[in-house]
């Protein structure tokens, strides 16, 4: 499986980068909010006595599991987190405690993560702030010559998925996305049997968020606390008053900061679709409908959404289902995805779990049980940066842009109420509401947190 696997990665790489991706590095290049010229490291392989010295962006909530992965693999892996980095003081020094109580050391911490660019000593970050920062956050770690493992979803929008693919060509960088379950041991077993056609012709895929959300109220304005800096946080959104309807969590349910509950835990199943379709492009039609049936609270984005996206010439066709409240479980799963082929199907549910049925009379074909993919993928990542080599990412860049971009094109068709046709080459939709539906393609940045025309 390793060798077709990394045969169709290295393909992947290929077909998915523009020629404005492989422009040679210019050193000269600021990035937003320093007077400084980004250092750009040499690119040759380290060693496996060189340490790698990480900072963590964003660590209220999925950065603690950053911290914890990194340190599980310091001594095998020859890896540390040096520095951690929040808009939040109180987060930030409440974390720096942690650290040290659990491992015995002190960790310096930054709130403004743009200072930590600026370190010489920091070979990679992570980042785990609010979706807004990601892309912004990823380009100018790739100029400042540091490798990235980006979470999920790797953009915001559909446009700075592009700009992703560039700046991580341009500077030789290793970046990695947060779809763990790529590195799953299991899940790569389920792929590998799709490939070798188990279920026969795998024609559909179902991604599955099922998640319990509950009502969130309105919180409404409030004074900024103490330690937050505010603007910071915004970065690239609006500057808006602030409410705790957005401080830690709730920006997921806010358009200028989340994409909802699709472009959440969704972007797991978003990826695991388009690979277990095997399909390197985005869709040619996208329809999508749903919204708020359950709470009268301050969430933009739906409670309900059903997302169909279709691939005409490959025959091939996805469907994405967000419920945030009491629902069945589809042959086990709640939080997962099925595929469909003529010969049977395929069912992963949640982490490290597949199943399969096979025939008229569902059969029970091969089935795994695994954990560990987070570990495996930020080893991945490490194994990737030692030996300067993208072929062997489990969670290339380019996953970042496709995985985040399915959930988009969604979201975009539901705002917008209306089916919609995307030339998946020029990556602009075309035929009927095409000027509105490129409008939202990207966003207005605020200034001094504009996202670079030129990586």
């Amino acid at each position: 499986m390793e060798n077709t696997e990394n045969n169709k990665r290295r393909s992947f790489l290929k077909t998915t980068t523009t020629g404005a991706a492989l422009a040679a590095v210019s050193p000269t290049l600021l990035y937003a909010g320093s007077d400084k010229k980004p250092t750009v490291v040499p690119q040759s392989a380290k060693g496996a006595n060189d340490r790698i010295r990480v900072a963590v962006f964003g660590v209220n909530g999925r950065g603690k599991s950053h911290i914890e992965e990194i340190m599980d693999l310091a001594e095998k892996s020859n890896v540390e987190v040096a520095v951690l980095c929040d808009p939040d003081m109180e987060v930030l020094q409440k974390r720096a405690a942690e650290f040290e109580k659990k491992y015995g050391k002190k960790v310096m911490i930054e709130q403004d993560f743009r200072k930590t660019l600026e370190d010489k000593t920091i070979d990679a970050v992570t980042i785990a702030m609010p979706n807004h920062w990601h892309a912004l956050a990823t380009i100018w770690s790739c100029q400042a010559g540091k490798d990235v493992y980006v979470e999920k979803p790797g953009t915001h929008n559909i446009y700075e998925g592009k700009k992703v693919i560039e700046a991580a060509y341009k500077y030789n960088r290793i970046v990695q996305h947060g779809v763990q379950l790529r590195s799953s041991v299991a899940i790569r077993e389920a792929i590998q049997h799709l490939r070798d056609g188990l279920i026969g012709r795998v024609y559909m895929s179902r991604g599955l968020v099922y998640r319990w959300r509950p009502d969130i109220g309105n919180k409404g304005i409030s004074a900024t606390p103490p330690g937050l800096n505010y603007d910071l946080w915004c970065g690239p959104a609006p500057m808006r008053p602030f409410t705790k309807n957005l401080v830690h969590y709730n920006w997921h349910w806010h358009w200028n900061y989340g994409n909802g509950d699709v472009g959440n835990q969704g972007i797991h199943e978003t990826d695991l679709c388009m690979w277990g379709l095997d399909v390197n492009s985005l869709p040619e039609r996208i329809t999508s409908m749903g919204g708020k049936f359950l709470w009268d609270d301050c969430k933009e984005v739906p409670e309900v959404q059903t997302s169909i996206y279709h691939y005409p010439k490959e025959k091939k066709m996805i469907q994405f289902e967000v419920r945030n409240w009491c629902t069945n479980q589809e042959d086990g799963a709640g939080v997962g995805n099925i595929f469909y082929g003529d010969k049977g199907y395929l069912v992963v549910k949640g982490y490290g779990t597949y199943e399969s049925f096979l025939g008229e009379k569902r059969e029970k074909g091969p089935s795994r049980s695994e954990s560990g993919e987070l570990s495996l993928h930020f080893q991945n990542w490490f194994d990737a940066i030692r030996k300067r080599d993208m072929s062997i990412q489990n969670g290339p860049v380019q996953t970042a842009h496709l995985a985040s971009s399915l959930a988009h094109l969604g979201n975009i068709s539901y705002r917008l109420s209306r089916q919609l046709e995307f030339d998946s080459v020029a990556e602009r939709f075309i035929g009927d509401g095409e000027t509105e539906a490129n409008g939202m393609l990207s966003r207005d940045y605020r200034a001094p947190y504009i996202l670079p025309e030129i990586v």
